[in-house]
């Protein structure tokens, strides 16, 4: 079984890592076959699953049920779960509170959105044992703050928080760090400077690793489809061959291409 410590060497040893989103049994047995390397149970459940315009309405209920039905189909993959919106940010009790419930559902790490406003919370909860993978950039969960789904640190004031952002999350204890939407050239300059793995969607090939919403990478997502996606199952035989595609492409370094990444940056 793939742990964080594995992962973090993987990484240090040069090894690209896959990861994608996954909501249910069926498709987490499918993924773990291929050979994932970890799973996130994404709060994009709200949007892909439920219909939904945003994550903001998932709730920690919704996430723990999910998170159970993945670990129940995925019994030796390294299992991160969204914390949902309202869940932590009230403090870090809160985020404790709500971090053992979704271990206790069989998740190995909790994500959480934000940079200096939650070095706090991430100490806390890595002081308390429980792994945290971080999220900087393009935060879904604060959307109506960034006026929607948009391009992050595109300049240099921007770009010099995000550094410094990663930096003081990886030294409160995050042990992963993923980077969204943000121009490739600032994720592979911050990924040359951590010594943690990041996982990086629509943030370039420069980073440890990538993740894909899973209906992204199997182009079925209702609505427009993000930039950074690309639909490995078109160019398949069926979805078993999709992930072992999907999986490849990231660890040879042929996905992202630049068609998939945001190439200019406030660096």
């Amino acid at each position: 079984m793939n742990d964080l410590i594995s992962l973090q060497q993987c990484a240090r040893n040069g090894e690209k890592l896959a990861m994608l989103t996954c909501y249910d049994a069926s498709f987490a047995a499918r993924m773990e076959a291929a050979g994932i390397d970890a799973i996130l149970v994404g709060d994009t459940l709200g949007m892909v699953v439920q219909g939904q315009t945003s994550t903001l309405p998932v709730s920690l209920d919704e996430m723990a049920y999910h998170t159970s039905a993945v670990a129940r189909g995925a019994r030796h993959t390294f299992l991160i779960a969204d914390l949902p919106f309202g869940s932590y940010q009230g403090s870090p009790a809160q985020a404790l509170q709500s971090a053992a419930r979704l271990l206790a559902a069989g998740a190995h790490c909790v994500k959480l959105e934000g940079g200096a406003v939650m070095a706090e919370t991430v100490a806390f909860l890595v002081a308390r044992g429980i792994p945290v993978c971080g999220h900087l950039g393009l935060l879904p969960q604060s959307v109506h703050a960034l006026g929607g789904y948009k391009v992050q640190a595109k300049n240099q004031d921007a770009a010099q928080q995000l550094h410094e952002d990663a930096q003081l999350l990886t030294q409160c204890g995050a042990g992963m760090l993923v980077l969204e939407a943000i121009p490739a050239p600032l994720a592979k300059e911050v990924t040359e400077h951590l010594p943690i793995p990041t996982i990086g969607i629509g943030a370039g090939a420069g980073c440890s690793g990538q993740v894909l919403v899973l209906y992204d990478m199997l182009g079925i997502t209702l609505g427009k489809v993000p930039r950074f996606a690309h639909n490995f199952l078109r160019e398949s035989a069926d979805i078993e061959h999709a992930l072992g595609a999907y999986i490849q492409a990231v660890k040879q370094g042929h996905f992202p291409t630049e068609a998939h990444s945001f190439m200019s940056a406030g660096i």
